[in-house]
């Protein structure tokens, strides 16, 4: 679902801002031609993705949003301050903007802004944060690859999945969602800690991964998370990871990409030519890209999916 508003009132935008993200205090410094704001956003499963353009200049003093925020600077100047942490942006930059709890005061400077809105808990979802509290420690991403591959992520599902039907998917959006989750996640500095206990490595045995790809199986066509199916396996999310990685040489993802790729070739073997696409098939199984769909499909089956559509 996509909302756009747009306003040359800057009383209208103030409201849309803590309509948006909350209780704030909006002041225009410079308005020299005139204020015009624009703000889309878009929903992916459980996040929005955020455009935001204005052509003013203002201060933000900003109660926490409860949601976690992170973006880049477009056009523009924006400056931010947590606490006793300063951060400068300029057009390319790239940011974490709020914590859930976080109060924040920002200076925006004819800004063009994308970002991502998340809710803290899809967070628990995607990383493993039975053992310590999750928090983010940086400002910025953690090196210049963390930056390229946050961007490469954003503009992925902003393009494949945000504003068209891919959006209408449950498993695309849901994916999409945790995918860029997982991004944030390698791109800025956190307290997660990465390698498995003792306990994980005691408890990746067979069983759980038999009762981890009973689940897979079972459920490949409902929008699972990794937390889910660890949580149906009863361990930790490191713990399936490992399971997956010493029994099957394989991650738990790439395990549930391969049964859904079995049921979209099910479906293409079943599918009537005149009434069935193949980018509908793989939008039901959760493929956004077409051309990885095909890359994935080809690698397995030998042939492109259209041509298994086509066979009678």
């Amino acid at each position: 679902m996509t909302t756009l508003f747009e306003t040359t009132d800057a009383e209208a935008a103030h409201a849309m801002l803590v309509a948006t993200y909350g209780a704030m205090r909006l002041s225009v410094t410079s308005e020299r031609h005139g204020v015009r704001v624009r703000a889309a956003r878009h929903t992916v499963g459980p996040i929005e993705l955020h455009h935001n353009t204005f052509s003013m200049r203002f201060h933000v003093d900003a109660d926490p949003i409860r949601r976690v925020t992170m973006g880049r600077v477009l056009r523009g100047s924006f400056s931010y301050r947590r606490g006793a942490e300063r951060c400068d942006n300029e057009p390319g930059d790239i940011f974490l903007l709020a914590q859930a709890d976080s109060p924040y005061q920002s200076i925006n400077i004819d800004v063009d802004l994308e970002f991502a809105v998340i809710d803290p808990a899809l967070f628990v979802h995607v990383a493993d944060t039975t053992r310590e509290p999750f928090r983010f420690t940086g400002a910025h991403p953690v090196s210049a690859q963390a930056t390229r591959l946050w961007s490469t992520t954003y503009d992925f599902v902003r393009d494949n999945v945000a504003d068209t039907p891919a959006a209408r998917e449950p498993l695309l959006a849901g994916n999409a969602a945790r995918l860029l989750v997982a991004t944030a996640l390698a791109t800025f500095p956190n307290n997660l800690i990465h390698e498995p206990t003792i306990e994980d490595r005691r408890d990746a045995h067979p069983a759980t991964l038999r009762r981890a790809v009973a689940f897979i199986d079972a459920n490949a066509h409902r929008d699972v998370s990794p937390a889910d199916v660890a949580g149906a396996a009863h361990v930790t999310i490191r713990t399936l990871q490992l399971a997956f990685r010493r029994h099957l040489d394989t991650t738990p993802g790439a395990y549930l990409r391969r049964v859904r790729l079995e049921h979209a070739h099910r479906d293409l073997l079943s599918g009537d030519p005149a009434t069935t696409t193949v980018g509908a098939v793989a939008a039901r199984w959760g493929f956004a890209s077409h051309s990885r769909f095909t890359a994935h499909y080809h690698a397995v089956y030998g042939q492109p999916p259209s041509d298994t559509l086509r066979t009678l």
